[in-house]
């Protein structure tokens, strides 16, 4: 009994000391400015003989590198031109452009989707779950509720709140085809719960994880930028500062700007809604550009705040404010209902998931998925360097394991929780006839939220806080894309000059106010999702890269236990 009893306080005493070891890196490390990262080691010798935009061009208060922003900035520049010129028949263009994707590219969106979900999970279960990020006595840089808001803020913010109501109710109007079965009746609820679920759960978070757990090791553990480039070292080597390294830099920044325009597009439409609804203000484009700049703007002061000063306290900000909004729905609503719906979803969501990843509608013969399971994987894969790059840089510490289960587990669980609390009370309502829900997201799908809080007390108050969470998830969004953006066309360098940061997020804005002009919410899907398809190419050779790069780690790390465990035998031996 003495020796289990001398176990289970050695057991709490290392316990003990890790969890102090954790809150002293916390306390004690540097204050981060923008995703800056000086890795302490450097594992390959070519490595060594290079340093991050050692080629950049340094002129005008700019540190540039001159491949991959003027590929990237040109490509941008010609193409929201030609928007602009051809408004009229742009809509058409982009309507065309998403309807050829999918009728011949969805089923490669759909495939990627699984092997990158599959992949990560294999890395987080497997036996390299235990490398941890940065070597094995490394501790992590924030706390796990920083970790968690800093996730939730950048990786779909704007997106919960925009779809949470008004997807729900969609699909309740018309399932899916993978469903069947009539509309607004039982069925058609829960298998609106279940594709929301699907289209906002493990799938998305798992392409998050794949880029930022890729990013994070060859950086922390490798010694290299913090570029998408990096990830490729294992095949092309020092060819990485060469054309190959150049263009896939290129193509993540074109695909991190579509993407933030898409889900900043989606965000200025609802906070010019829910102005229009608390205040009668114009509901037009005009209005909602002149908004795009205004956030712009506010977007502009947090990026030169830095990481700690901007980004991290907005977040925490939004966790907070976003928990009270949740809890106000959830007690004035329908509680009940909610509860079940989650948990009854989640079942539903688990057990059709198999068949669910893998149906391309190939059998049916429909384009249902065009507008959106097609769109959502292109969304997501064009929003992956942005949220991978910023996950990686604030994730230090973490063992494979434990980021997969923080960045894939945690994140969908809490995403659910958010669309059975806003879609379920949604749903009740219409299926109790309080008010017509699908009404308001037939007539403007950005007013869905708004005419939802009618249903509840203090209408005014909790619209407003709406508006100011939409307005929030917008800042940092545009905050963390900025300072990605940035970080890929200085080629990595840990210092950039603040004109540099600007100009990239004033670049975003335009981006996202442009495609309005050109084409609404289509031209906004559509940008996504075809930039998403060069850049799921490009996370499927990765995933062999990092396949190479951690079995290399797990050699080391075996080596030195086993050289650990020798040296402690020959100190005890007589």
């Amino acid at each position: 009994m003495s020796n289990k009893s001398d176990l289970r306080k050695a057991r709490k005493a290392i316990r003990q000391q890790d969890r102090e070891a954790r809150q002293r890196a916390i306390e004690e490390r540097e204050a981060f400015e923008g995703l800056q990262v000086d890795p302490e080691t450097e594992y390959y010798e070519e490595v060594a003989e290079r340093s991050p935009g050692d080629t950049n061009i340094v002129k005008w208060g700019f540190d540039l590198h001159p491949q991959v922003t003027f590929a990237s900035a040109g490509f941008l520049i010609v193409f929201l031109s030609l928007t602009l010129i051809f408004q009229d028949g742009a809509e058409r263009f982009f309507q065309d452009t998403l309807a050829f994707i999918g009728d011949n590219f969805g089923w490669f969106y759909i495939l990627s989707a699984n092997i990158f979900l599959v992949s990560i999970v294999f890395f987080g279960f497997s036996r390299f779950g235990r490398i941890r990020l940065g070597g094995q006595d490394a501790k992590p840089e924030f706390s796990n509720f920083a970790w968690y808001a800093m996730l939730i803020s950048a990786g779909m913010g704007i997106g919960l709140m925009f779809w949470s109501v008004a997807e729900p109710i969609y699909h309740y109007q018309g399932p899916a085809p993978f469903f069947g079965g009539e509309p607004n009746t039982p069925e058609a609820a829960d298998a609106a719960m279940v594709t929301t679920f699907y289209h906002w759960g493990l799938h998305p978070w798992g392409i998050y994880a794949l880029v930022s757990l890729a990013l994070a090791f060859f950086t922390f553990n490798r010694g290299l930028p913090l570029t998408m480039r990096s990830v490729f070292y294992p095949i092309l080597g020092d060819r990485i500062y060469g054309f190959w390294g150049n263009l896939i830099d290129t193509v993540a920044v074109i695909a991190t700007l579509f993407g933030l325009a898409s889900s900043l597009g989606f965000g200025v439409k609802q906070v010019s809604a829910g102005m229009n609804f608390l205040f009668g203000t114009s509901d037009t484009t005009g209005f909602q550009v002149i908004l795009i700049v205004v956030i712009t703007g506010m977007a502009t002061l947090s990026v030169v705040a830095g990481l700690d000063g901007g980004v991290k306290r907005l977040s925490q900000v939004n966790l907070n404010l976003g928990a009270l909004f949740l809890a106000f729905v959830l007690i004035v609503g329908p509680t009940v209902f909610i509860i079940g719906t989650f948990l009854e979803s989640t079942g539903s969501y688990v057990q059709a998931l198999p068949s669910l990843s893998t149906w391309t509608e190939s059998l049916s013969g429909t384009s249902w998925q065009n507008g959106w399971t097609v769109f959502y994987w292109g969304w997501w894969i064009s929003w992956a360097p942005f949220v991978g790059m910023f996950i990686a840089r604030v994730s230090k510490g973490r063992s494979i394991r434990e980021f997969v289960i923080g960045v894939v587990l945690v994140p969908s669980l809490l995403s659910f929780l958010w669309m059975s609390t806003f879609g379920g009370a949604a749903l009740k309502t219409q299926i109790d006839g309080t008010r017509d829900v699908a009404a308001a997201v037939n007539d403007n799908v950005a007013t869905a939220l708004f005419d939802l809080l009618e249903a509840f007390p203090l209408t005014a108050l909790t619209s407003f806080v709406g508006i100011v969470l939409v307005i929030s998830f917008f800042v940092t969004s545009s905050d963390s894309g900025s300072l990605v953006v940035d970080h890929l066309t200085s080629g990595g360098k840990l210092e950039s000059p603040v004109p540099q940061r600007v100009f990239w997020a004033i670049m975003e804005g335009a981006v996202a106010a442009i495609l309005l002009l050109g084409g609404g919410l289509l031209a906004l899907q559509s940008a996504a999702v075809a930039s998403g398809a060069l850049f799921a190419v490009v996370l499927l050779v990765s995933i062999y890269s990092m396949r190479r790069g951690f079995g290399e780690e797990l050699e080391i790390i075996e080596l030195e236990e086993r050289l650990a465990a020798e040296q402690n035998e020959s100190e005890v031996s007589p």
